[in-house]
């Protein structure tokens, strides 16, 4: 979901805060101990399907469909090998599907709320319950996911599942509560629009209907289906997840899922306790006392206890959807509830809106938040031609203050593949940028599968359309399937330009888990040697990053023809906060160690001749010549 859909959306809940920003840190530094975090995101039922049949709208038994047993130990340590710290399983929970596992004690899907064959994953059905497309032995699914966490904690990473609480499938069915758990909506009293302790908003008088499809669309493509007849029964309707409160939602609402009551008014105004002035300076043990003693609305309770039963089995971070549309007093509920029992499970967020970003990490005590309208979408519109790399430092500098807390990425399941044509249109074209991205800020960087070998996206899956792989349908993923080569999980299927591009990766990803240099300070040199280097330009991009014990410098070339030989000049503010002495020092690339330069430091000023081939890289290490 995207931050322009979700503007209105916003105001109308009334969600929008003020925290006054905090001064700029200059040379923030993390402890010693701390490393950069690196997150690989596979979508969890593409990631061992070997089937390459990929028929628009094909079923499982088509199509195919991956299995928790395919994250064998050795495709496990291979992903850790690759430079990984955790892992992000996308698609885990129960969600609605159109595949028939009535025999399993599962009630059946109408295709008229499902968004393709196998569903969205953020379309949850049982919050309790894993996929059981996944299992080999669906009624042991849950036995399977567990065995999968363990597997990765063997590996030394950590997991990360998703919870989405803004909205839930439209045909819930908490078949696997645990004791003392109702269902949503289970106590709800539907004659009312609104209660604060109602799980959803309803539409009173009216009962649902399905959108009017447009532009050729139909469910399963137009297939024969029992349940597709254009009918749903749920009487009153209740609101649609993106918030249309129309009994009929449109066909581009988010019409397989409802939104979830958290105590917000229809007319925007709060059921709850507000944070008192000054929260956004405190701990979360002062956030947990706040609410011990308060009432919250029941929706609040149950996400709590959601979160709380999937760390409790060994989860150890949680990615939230479409964080913005729920009020940030919950986000402080919930996860100071976590941080008492699991200070160290990892919170991530899905926030687009810059205006919120530090009241969802200072008072939602959220760890990480993508950074998407800002960093993301400035450098790939350097990567397409359009933008010069002169606006880096300016996105960089605006979130300074939270810089450590925003995720960077240039996949996910919501963009485009580089490789795509509607990106890039080559993988290539992405090196530079994925330097950048990883190296500049001391905050985690994630990987979506196959981005590491230029997976391209370009599969006619059914619902929605290429250049993003497919979340809603069964599909093979050619260039990832070429690496895990028949579970093999070896590579061996790859052509060399993407063997090589897993190995560019490789060594970045590795780098960034090791260095010292990358959670300490950031100093851009770009407009510097913009003014003083004729041989400069906006098609390149530098800047500095230090420790007590590491000092790394950082050149990337955006441009795909133009080679550039450079002077690069380190500027007297870098040398005399380094302690360097005039003399010679070697700099190695840490992406290629054959690349050795030196820097001659004269007069307090540092120079490194280099030769910046079209789309490379430098990473330049210091070592002081004996």
């Amino acid at each position: 979901m995207k931050y322009s859909q979700t503007l209105l959306l916003l105001s109308i809940f009334g969600l929008f805060f003020s925290c006054e920003k905090e001064p700029v840190s200059k040379t923030p530094e993390m402890t010693k101990k701390e490393h950069k975090k690196v997150i690989y995101q596979v979508f969890t039922r593409l990631f061992g399907n070997e089937n390459t049949n990929n028929k628009p709208w094909g079923t499982l038994e088509e199509n195919g469909v991956g299995k928790f047993n395919d994250f064998t130990d050795e495709a496990l340590s291979e992903i850790r090998e690759l430079g990984v710290s955790h892992i992000w399983y996308t698609g885990v929970l129960h969600h609605a599907m159109v595949t028939d596992y009535s025999s399993y004690g599962i009630s059946n899907d109408d295709p008229d709320i499902v968004k393709g064959r196998a569903g969205s994953p953020y379309a949850v059905k049982d919050y309790y319950s894993v996929d059981p497309d996944m299992a080999v032995d669906p009624s042991k699914r849950m036995e399977e996911f567990q065995a999968l966490i363990d597997r990765t904690h063997e590996q030394n990473m950590k997991v990360i599942i998703d919870i989405v609480p803004n909205h839930i499938a439209r045909k819930y069915e908490g078949m696997n509560n645990p004791e003392g758990i109702s269902d949503f909506g289970a106590h709800d009293d539907t004659s009312q629009a609104y209660k604060k302790d109602n799980n959803f908003y309803y539409i009173t008088g009216e009962s649902f209907k399905v959108p009017n499809w447009k532009g050729g669309y139909q469910p399963l493509g137009g297939e024969a289906h029992p349940m597709a007849n254009g009918k749903f029964d749920e009487n009153p309707a209740k609101w649609t997840g993106n918030g249309s409160r129309l009994a009929q939602p449109d066909q581009n609402d988010w019409y397989e899922t409802v939104k979830i009551n958290y105590g917000v008014r229809p007319d925007g105004t709060k059921d709850f306790d507000s944070l008192p002035d000054g929260f956004n300076k405190l701990a979360y043990q002062d956030h947990f006392d706040f609410w011990k003693d308060k009432s919250v609305p029941d929706s609040w309770i149950k996400f709590r206890d959601i979160a709380l039963y999937w760390l409790e089995k060994g989860v150890d971070g949680l990615r939230y959807d479409m964080a913005e549309m729920v009020p940030v007093e919950f986000w402080s509920y919930m996860n100071s509830s976590i941080k008492v029992k699991y200070p160290e499970a990892l919170l991530l967020a899905e926030v687009y809106n810059p205006g919120l970003y530090r009241d969802y990490i200072h008072l939602g005590k959220m760890d990480y938040l993508y950074d998407k309208v800002g960093f993301y979408d400035s450098i790939k519109h350097i990567v397409q031609g359009h933008g010069w790399t002169d606006h880096i430092p300016k996105v960089q500098e605006e979130i300074m203050d939270i810089e450590h807390h925003m995720l960077h990425f240039l996949e996910n399941h919501d963009e485009q593949r580089i490789a795509s044509p509607d990106f890039a249109g080559s993988a290539e074209k992405g090196k530079p940028a994925m330097v950048v991205s990883t190296t500049i800020s001391s905050s985690p960087t994630l990987v979506y599968f196959g981005q590491e070998v230029g997976e391209p996206g370009n599969e006619n899956a059914g619902f929605g359309s290429p250049t993003r792989t497919s979340i809603f349908d069964y599909i093979g993923v050619p260039h990832f399937q070429r690496w895990t080569n028949h579970k093999r999980f070896d590579g061996a299927g790859l052509s060399k330009e993407e063997k090589d591009l897993r190995s560019f990766y490789k060594k970045l990803l590795r780098f960034s888990l090791s260095s010292e240099a990358l959670m300490g300070a950031y100093r851009e040199i770009h407009y510097f040697n913009k003014d003083q280097n004729p041989d400069y330009d906006h098609r390149v991009f530098s800047f500095v990053r230090w420790s007590e014990n590491e000092q790394v410098i950082i050149v990337s070339n955006f441009d795909t023809g133009n080679q550039y030989d450079l002077d690069l000049i380190i500027p007297e503010e870098i040398i005399n906060i380094w302690n360097l002495k005039d003399g010679s020092y070697s700099a190695i690339d840490q992406l290629n160690e054959t690349t050795e330069r030196t820097m001659q430091v004269n007069n307090k000023t540092g120079r490194i001749k280099i030769q910046l081939k079209p789309l490379e890289s430098n990473i330049f290490k210091l070592k002081k010549n004996e």
